[in-house]
């Protein structure tokens, strides 16, 4: 990925299609005051340069029946290896993310379930893989907010 030189308007343009990702670039382009050739040009920067990596709509796992989530810390069977654990818990539908860590865990993952019984049986899958050794999980109560990257962008552009 490429570094760009993100100004205010990259921020505006970013904000905009954030808080109204239907929106066209014709009408993005008439509310910021700009050319469409302006936003769009824009538009194909940041994506070229990994600023926006895609675009797509935002899930809410709830919405169809998923409404438990639990942040789940993996111990793999070293022996086995990382990329062995990937591609079996990569296999599962309800584990959304997975992340490589340091410290008492080789793997953190977020998974959603539709009720605690169906928790219990993603769990289930994740040990009959034999990559998981043992788990350590905690049900999420309340989420505040995710995928919280927009003010990064906006002390990055200083808009």
């Amino acid at each position: 990925m490429v570094e760009i030189n993100a100004d205010a308007l990259d921020y505006a343009i970013v904000k905009l299609f954030t808080d109204e990702p239907s929106i066209s670039v014709v009408e993005a382009a008439r509310r910021l005051g700009v050319a469409r050739p302006t936003v769009q040009a824009r538009l194909n920067r940041m994506h070229a340069s990994g600023v926006i990596r895609r675009i797509e709509p935002t899930l809410d796992a709830a919405a169809f029946g998923y409404s438990v989530t639990a942040i789940c810390h993996v111990e793999i069977d070293q022996d086995l290896g990382h990329a062995t654990a990937y591609e079996w818990l990569e296999q599962i539908p309800e584990i959304l993310d997975m992340y490589t860590t340091s410290g008492d865990s080789d793997i953190v993952v977020r998974i959603v379930a539709r009720s605690n019984a169906d928790l219990q049986r993603v769990f289930d899958m994740m040990m009959r893989t034999k990559v998981v050794k043992r788990t350590r999980s905690s049900v999420v109560l309340t989420t505040h907010f995710q995928n919280r990257t927009l003010p990064l962008l906006k002390i990055a552009t200083g808009a």
